[in-house]
């Protein structure tokens, strides 16, 4: 042994028997740091190249995970700690102090530096999971950081068990009375590892999902989520975070099943002036026939109601009497023909053209419908456009669309009052008296 020959060496040299075995754990500590330093340079300039030349030159794409994630780099501080514990009975006496200590320190490097591998491994998997195009959306990265914690924890309990000198059993069993003060300090990783589980077990939240969180003003894509929060990439592209566990706790609206139906939805109305509804004379029943959309409506509507009075024998002269048609009716149809051959509306989705309660601002007639595109931009053109044509063709049908009158409107009023109103403003004018 090493130890022996050093200590042997240093007697004959008459040294001080008191100095003997100090200087013997001196010079073999020299000689140990010496061999763990070469390890470590070979492992880091040599192995750790080799390797990861070896994982560049393969086709299989874990071993790019572990590369990309520092788990061989993170191996290679393994080599000096192997070479300590293969060497340490050479250059050590048994019985020195500077022995125990020596080898504490060791052991809780080792913790350490497994810890860090471990850290690293779980990196990898996420990293290798993400790249899965069948299951990249499900949220992996909680699970790893509770996986983590509690690895953090055991090497906690570990290195104590070291310095203490105790069995980390007996650490485990002291841990009960710190029960409550764990609680009170992982609350919030203990809260978010529930919620991540829930999220994923359900697929509540999936990373991509938009998602939209009126407390917490969130309002966009999901990017990240991780075990106590999860961020939010918002629509004006700021990030927003918010806690893991109140996507189960607190109200969330997700828009995935928009995305995955495949339309998405109009739900928006036009408001109509009450004051331009009334029955359709025979001018502009001929002048709507000629629309091509509305004309089979008007031909089947025409026959029927003639059938209708006929057999009831309803007196004509009377507009309370009998059934008519009305240019708000004819409105109506008119909408839900022009949405059931528009290329843009998805036609195996629910489609409706209702009214629904007058108010002060006039009749709401509501378009419920899909676009058969659910991009953002997409939908909004088609919406536009079917609007663009509803609302200039609304005079067409002698119908008013409802406006909250305007400062010009007021003057034109107050300039008709006066007599000099010119002839739009007279106009306008007698509409206002109606």
């Amino acid at each position: 042994m090493m130890v022996e020959f050093v200590t042997d060496a240093l007697r004959r040299l008459r040294v001080a028997p008191t100095w003997v075995e100090p200087l013997a754990n001196a010079i073999g500590l020299v000689v140990l740091l010496a061999g763990a330093w070469l390890a470590h340079r070979v492992a880091k300039r040599n192995l750790l190249q080799a390797v990861g030349g070896f994982v560049k030159k393969s086709t299989i794409a874990w071993d790019d995970a572990l590369l990309r994630a520092g788990v061989f780099a993170r191996l290679a501080h393994l080599a000096p700690a192997v070479v300590v514990k293969l060497l340490a009975d050479e250059v050590f006496t048994p019985t020195g102090r500077s022995r125990s200590a020596f080898d504490k320190c060791v052991s809780i490097y080792i913790v350490v530096v497994a810890l860090l591998v471990i850290d690293a491994l779980l990196d990898a998997v996420v990293d290798l999971y993400n790249e899965g195009s069948s299951t990249r959306r499900v949220p992996l990265r909680g699970f790893a950081q509770g996986a983590k914690l509690l690895a953090f924890l055991l090497a906690l309990v570990i290195i104590s068990s070291l310095l203490l000198g105790r069995s980390p059993v007996y650490m485990l069993s002291g841990l009960g009375a710190l029960t409550a003060v764990l609680l009170v300090l992982f609350k919030d990783a203990l809260l978010g590892l529930v919620a991540g589980v829930q999220l994923s077990v359900n697929r509540m939240v999936q990373i991509g999902d938009w998602i939209e969180m009126t407390k917490y003003g969130a309002d966009g894509d999901v990017i990240d989520v991780g075990l106590t929060t999860v961020k939010v990439q918002n629509l004006d592209k700021t990030i927003t975070t918010v806690p893991t566990y109140a996507l189960i706790s607190d109200p969330v609206r997700n828009w995935r099943g928009m995305l995955e139906s495949g339309g998405r939805r109009i739900k928006r109305a036009i408001h109509l002036d009450v004051g331009s509804f009334r029955f359709l004379d025979d001018a502009l029943l001929d002048r709507l026939s000629t629309f091509r959309r509305l004309h089979p409506y008007l031909e089947r509507k025409r026959a029927e109601i003639a059938l209708f009075n006929r057999e009831h024998q309803e007196d004509l002269s009377v507009l309370a009497n009998g059934r008519r048609l009305t240019n708000v009716g004819c409105f109506r149809a008119y909408i839900d023909a022009y949405l059931r051959e528009h290329p843009g509306i998805h036609q195996g989705m629910p489609l409706l053209v209702r009214q629904l309660e007058p108010t002060d601002r006039g009749l709401p007639i509501e378009l419920y419908a899909f676009t058969s595109d659910t991009a953002w931009a997409a939908h909004e053109g088609v919406q536009a456009d079917i609007f663009d044509h509803l609302l200039t063709l609304v005079p067409e049908f002698e119908l008013r669309v409802f406006q909250s009158p305007t400062g010009s409107d007021v003057r034109a009023l107050r300039a008709a009052d006066d007599g000099a109103a010119p002839a739009s403003s007279r106009t306008f004018a007698r509409q206002a008296e109606d």
